[in-house]
C-alpha cells in the first residue's frame, strides 16, 4: 500500500537496530540504510520524552545538508524510563544485573522517539509503552545474560527474548515500540505524505 505512495520519495534508515531494519522490511516498501556514527549524550536537565526526541534529532542532525529534496530520513532512538530515571543500554554485566533487577515487580515505561527529516524539514513523533515485570529471579536474570546479552538494549532487556516471554505480565501500548519502533505510529506518518 504504502510502495505506490513513496515511489517519488526515497526513503533513508539510519539505524543499525536489526529489529528496525525487519520492521522497515515487513513495510514493504523499498529503503536504504545509511549510518554514522553518533555520540550519543544529551543534557542532564531533560527528563522522559525529551531525551528519546533529544536524540532522534540529534541522530538526523549528523546528515544535514546532505538530503536530496526527495530524500527522507528517518532516525529513532527508545529508552527504559524508571523510578524517574533514563536507563540507556548497559555499561557491562552488572549494570545489566541491576537493571533487571530494579524492573522486577515493577512497570515501567518505554518511550520511543522518530525523527523524520527531509531536505526542508524535521519532524518528531513519540510514544510511551508502560511494561511491567513480575518477579526475576537473581538465577533467570543470570541465565538471561549469559545466554542473550542484551547489553545493546535500553534497560538491559527485549521484549521478544527470554525474559520478555517469561517475565512481563503486563504491557498497556504498543509492543513494537517496546522492540524499538512505533511502527502503526511510523505507518500512519508515511500515509499522510
Amino acid at each position: 500500500m504504502l510502495r505506490n505512495k513513496l515511489k517519488n520519495t526515497k526513503i533513508i534508515l539510519a539505524s543499525g537496530s536489526p529489529r528496525r531494519q525487519q520492521f522497515f522490511k515487513e513495510f514493504g516498501f523499498d529503503f536504504e540504510i545509511r549510518l554514522k556514527e553518533i555520540e550519543e549524550i544529551y543534557p542532564e536537565n531533560l527528563q522522559h520524552l525529551e531525551i528519546t526526541d533529544f536524540l532522534a534529532e540529534l541522530k538526523a542532525a549528523a546528515f544535514d545538508n546532505e538530503l536530496q529534496d526527495n530524500e527522507l530520513l528517518i532516525t529513532s532512538d527508545t529508552l527504559v524510563w524508571h523510578n524517574n530515571q533514563a536507563l540507556g543500554k548497559p555499561k557491562d554485566y552488572e549494570d545489566a544485573f541491576q537493571m533487571l533487577k530494579s524492573l522486577a515487580n515493577a512497570t515501567h515505561e518505554v518511550i520511543g522517539s522518530v525523527c523524520f527529516k527531509t531536505a526542508t524539514k524535521t519532524e518528531i513523533i513519540n510514544d510511551v509503552t508502560k511494561v511491567t515485570f513480575g518477579d526475576l529471579s537473581d538465577e533467570a536474570i543470570h541465565f538471561y545474560l549469559e545466554n542473550y546479552q542484551p547489553f545493546d538494549k535500553a534497560g538491559s532487556y527485549g521484549i521478544q527474548d527470554w525474559i520478555g516471554l517469561i517475565g512481563i505480565s503486563k504491557i498497556e501500548g504498543s509492543y513494537t515500540n517496546v522492540v524499538g519502533l512505533p511502527t502503526e505510529k511510523v505507518y500512519q506518518y508515511l500515509l499522510k505524505l
